[in-house]
């Protein structure tokens, strides 16, 4: 394990800047920093989802992503290292898969709801995309490990599968989109 901080304030980052886990400082709104940073927002966000008390093998699910996420955090921290492999993005897959056997084909879009762990899980699914985007900005000017962005992608994929099964879990139905409604009546 690394260095253990007995101070966890260290006022280096007062200038704007911010260490990696190699050495050198870069500004805190750089590419990387905010590739960093919306990883960790992911990270946070599916533990506030496990916190909403999830079905027991959705909570392991989630708990394993949450270690790969840290993974990819300190991948992305230290230019030059891959810590997510091929085999990750596979098991992504296969969970993906098995997961998805449990519903019914999609035939119509879906809004972000259908209960409240449902409803956190489609705000996790959305920060991962945005995690996503900032990793291929990343990529555009550095270097980054091919899995990485693989990672997101197929992790995205399996938070809205996973959104499917808690609205169904929580309410029992999945709310839909309605291309032909009424408007609300204030009346």
């Amino acid at each position: 394990m690394g260095k253990r901080l007995s101070k966890i304030y260290t006022r280096t980052g007062d200038d704007g800047t911010t260490g990696l886990g190699v050495k050198g400082r870069v500004d805190k709104d750089g590419a990387r920093i905010e590739a960093i940073g919306t990883v960790d927002e992911l990270n946070s966000q599916i533990g506030l989802l496990i916190a909403q008390g999830v079905p027991e093998l959705h909570g392991r699910i989630l708990h394993e992503i949450q270690h790969r996420l840290f993974d990819l955090g300190g991948e992305l921290c230290m230019p030059g290292h891959e810590f997510i492999a091929e085999e990750q993005v596979s098991w992504l897959e296969n969970v993906l898969d098995k997961l998805n056997q449990e519903l019914p084909a999609l035939e119509d879009f879906i809004l972000p709801g259908g209960g409240r762990a449902a409803a956190i899980c489609h705000v996790a699914r959305t920060v991962c995309r945005r995690a996503e985007r900032r990793v291929v900005t990343l990529a555009r000017e550095e270097e980054v490990g091919p899995q990485a962005r693989a990672y997101l992608n197929r992790l995205s994929d399996l938070l809205f599968v996973m959104a499917r099964l808690l609205a169904r879990h929580e309410r029992g139905s999945e709310v839909l989109w309605q291309a032909q409604r009424e408007p609300v009546d204030l009346g």
